[in-house]
């Protein structure tokens, strides 16, 4: 059985994506023991808590420097003992050190076709921004294995997705929400948990 650890920011569609995938048996040998939030009021810890899965706050608002919070937020990682770590919307630098103590055992989803509108500064709504201020026909989303740098771990999943010419960022955002990020996301973690994509770890 595949320990997940989800971390999130926000409203937790992606987490939700994922609990339901597990609980239609689209993913099979996971169990989500936590979800770790930096945002105390995310509605993705009050999702965790409808299915009784452990929710906790890591808040940099509660630490007096940045060192602090990454030390606590990788104590609640580690008091979880997952055998992989979900950033799912998760608006947060993670610590090198934790990098390190879970190479290879963290993925991330991005709103995107990496390399494309990726790395510092491509977040949320301004990934789709980018994409109609460029564009573009096509874009889509990512799900990659974290490394030290920004959307630069080795690709496990994309899924392309047809930007229309009336669209809004909004709508774009949850088009690629709904036709891509719902879908690869539960897919990557099903690949993990029954053996497949472990060769993407050694790029």
């Amino acid at each position: 059985m595949l320990r997940v650890c989800v971390c999130v920011s926000g409203g937790g569609t992606n987490l939700q994506a994922l609990m339901d995938a597990i609980d239609s048996e689209t993913v099979t040998n996971t169990q989500i023991v936590r979800v770790i939030s930096n945002n105390k009021g995310a509605y993705a810890l009050e999702r965790a808590k409808k299915k009784d899965i452990d929710a906790v706050v890591v808040s940099p608002k509660d630490y007096e420097n940045r060192e602090l919070f990454n030390d606590a937020l990788l104590q609640s990682v580690d008091e979880a003992k997952p055998d992989l770590v979900v950033l799912a919307g998760f608006l947060v630098v993670i610590p090198p050190k934790m990098i390190q103590k879970y190479e290879g055992r963290i993925i991330n989803i991005h709103p995107a076709l990496i390399p494309s509108f990726c790395g510092k500064g491509y977040y949320g709504l301004r990934v789709h921004e980018a994409v109609l201020a460029r564009g573009v026909k096509v874009t889509g989303a990512t799900v990659h294995y974290v490394d030290e740098g920004t959307d630069t771990g080795p690709i496990l999943l994309q899924k392309a997705v047809e930007v229309l010419p009336e669209d809004t960022p909004q709508t774009l955002q949850r088009r690629v929400m709904e036709q891509a990020e719902w879908i690869i996301l539960p897919q990557a973690v099903n690949m993990i948990a029954n053996g497949y994509g472990k060769d993407m770890r050694d790029k």
